[in-house]
């Protein structure tokens, strides 16, 4: 691999390359895709046996700056190569490892991509049986608005009522499950009809997937599983919270006779206060119940 300043280095060229076996062995996967959901779903395909070579740009993915630990992990097993994209000889490196690749992951918007001269059409027609899945904030018109998990949860009704901030980036790591997926039927589509094809997985459609039980009123206040429920629910324990999900027949039939107490939230809320939260876990596991200590 060529660089084009002095210091400028593929990271993982000091020791040899060795890719996993799985049932993605001889997959070659290029990943331009940093922050989250790209690299989350470059580990699943590392995982699975794919080599991938993950391209950052000279000063690495800004996520080093506040989660190292968390890229260090995404990117075990991957060669990591730093290139300046804007620089043509670093331009001519990136094509050099396209001739040999299977899939392409990319994650910055499609206007960016082009003045770097990624376009579906141009890359279609140097690489035809390339796949390759471009990670985008919505599909189609809006590829290029800008946004974070943060805004695409906003859009798509799962943030609370509150100011809190979500715990989970779910619009993130459910985009990543997709990008696995189009990386799978792309390279199906190459091995049927001899053509890769351009794919766009957009973090909002992620984020809207996810919201389809609250839409439908399973999750929504009161719903089945939004607390109108008393044996699914969370509730506190003398030490801690217990989450009791026992929405079949017979575990709800059997945690209200082991508790011998009624089927309601104010029962259920004063027995929980009994005994501290992980000894209603021993307690449940004891019984075959689905209780468990709130972490």
């Amino acid at each position: 691999m060529s660089t084009s300043a002095e210091g400028r280095q593929s990271v993982g060229e000091a020791q040899e390359f060795q890719p996993a076996a799985g049932r993605l062995a001889g997959v070659h996967v290029v990943s331009l895709a940093g922050t989250l959901p790209g690299p989350v779903a470059a580990r699943r395909l590392t995982a699975e046996g794919a080599q991938v070579v993950r391209v950052e740009g000279p000063g690495g993915d800004i996520l080093r700056l506040v989660a190292p630990a968390l890229v260090d992990d995404l990117v075990h097993d991957q060669q990591v190569v730093r290139l300046d994209l804007k620089d043509p000889v670093d331009r001519a490196s990136l094509d050099e490892l396209l001739d040999g690749a299977d899939l392409l992951l990319t994650s910055s918007r499609p206007a960016a991509l082009a003045r770097l001269g990624l376009t579906p059409e141009g890359v279609a027609q140097r690489w035809p049986r390339l796949g390759w899945v471009a990670i985008v904030g919505a599909t189609g018109d809006r590829a290029d608005e800008a946004g974070h998990d943060l805004t695409y949860q906003a859009e798509a009704g799962l943030l609370g009522s509150g100011t809190e901030l979500p715990r989970v980036l779910l619009a993130d790591l459910s985009c990543a499950e997709r990008v696995v997926t189009e990386a799978v039927l792309a390279l199906r589509q190459a091995e049927l009809h001899g053509v890769g094809g351009h794919f766009e997985v957009g973090l909002v459609e992620a984020a809207r997937a996810l919201g389809e039980p609250l839409r439908h009123g399973l999750t929504a206040p009161g719903g089945i599983l939004g607390g109108g429920n008393p044996v699914y629910a969370v509730y506190p324990a003398r030490t801690g919270r217990v989450a009791v999900a026992a929405l079949e027949h017979h575990f709800q039939v059997r945690l209200l006779e082991q508790l011998g107490v009624e089927g309601t939230h104010e029962a259920l809320a004063a027995v929980f206060l009994e005994r501290d939260a992980q000894e209603w876990e021993d307690w449940a596991v004891t019984h075959d119940l689905p209780v468990v200590a709130v972490r």
